[in-house]
């Protein structure tokens, strides 16, 4: 239970700093742009050396994709890590509406940092190469980092919190940057009690692309690890 718990925590830190971030900026010009990136990772960052060593700090639906695929974990790990990190991530949202609710402050994003296919002209086909692509680099970074034929040891959290950054510079234009099924998840539920229906619609994109690019990750890696 304390690794579900973890994972909770995590993912819903995640939320609040990530997607407050982009609440506050709009992710407008390259100061809001870079900031919600550089938020992303440090979250990352930071948990990894907070929850890292009781739950391996996945706080990420398509990371314990990979794990499991990889032989990391077991089915029962991995769908109580999924519902903690998706009920982190409705959690993180809950205290963002909250936050600029009560402050009456405007969220520049529309819908509590969702994702969304505006970036890529509403393509369903461009969004899901693209965070598919992502996800792929991220999750793949990840195993490589944590190998234990790696031997990276302590400094894994900051290569991966540098790399998700990375893989926001390129992708909050394009499509907010998901690689996380429950970040998606929680925002767009939220967004769509309050009568934004677009990023709930869109939600399933923000899954599948991930999940799927999670997978070709740990398959990949498995290949050229052996």
């Amino acid at each position: 239970m304390k690794k579900y718990i973890a994972e909770f925590i995590g993912t819903c830190v995640l939320v609040v700093l990530g997607c407050g971030t982009a609440m506050l900026t709009g992710c407008e010009h390259w100061g809001g742009y870079m900031l919600t990136a550089f938020a992303f990772g440090l979250v990352i960052v930071g948990m990894a050396y907070c929850v890292g060593n009781i739950s391996g700090c996945h706080i990420n639906p398509a990371v314990s994709l990979g794990v499991l695929i990889s032989g990391g974990m077991n089915v029962k790990d991995f769908c109580c890590y999924v519902v903690a990190q998706c009920l982190g991530a409705l959690c993180g949202t809950g205290i963002l509406a909250a936050i600029f609710g009560l402050g009456g402050i405007e969220d520049a994003t529309g819908g509590f940092g969702s994702n969304g296919l505006a970036g890529v002209n509403g393509s369903i086909f461009a969004g899901l190469l693209v965070e598919v692509v992502l996800t792929f680099i991220f999750v793949l970074v990840i195993l490589g980092v944590t190998s234990k034929k790696a031997n990276h040891g302590s400094f894994a959290g900051i290569v991966i919190g540098f790399t998700l950054v990375l893989v926001h510079i390129l992708g909050i234009g394009l499509t907010g940057t998901s690689v996380n099924p429950a970040r998606s998840f929680g925002p767009a539920l939220i967004a769509a009690f309050t009568g934004n229906v677009t990023p709930i619609i869109q939600l399933w994109v923000f899954i599948v692309g991930p999940l799927v690019g999670a997978a070709i990750a740990a398959l990949t890696y498995k290949a050229l690890e052996k």
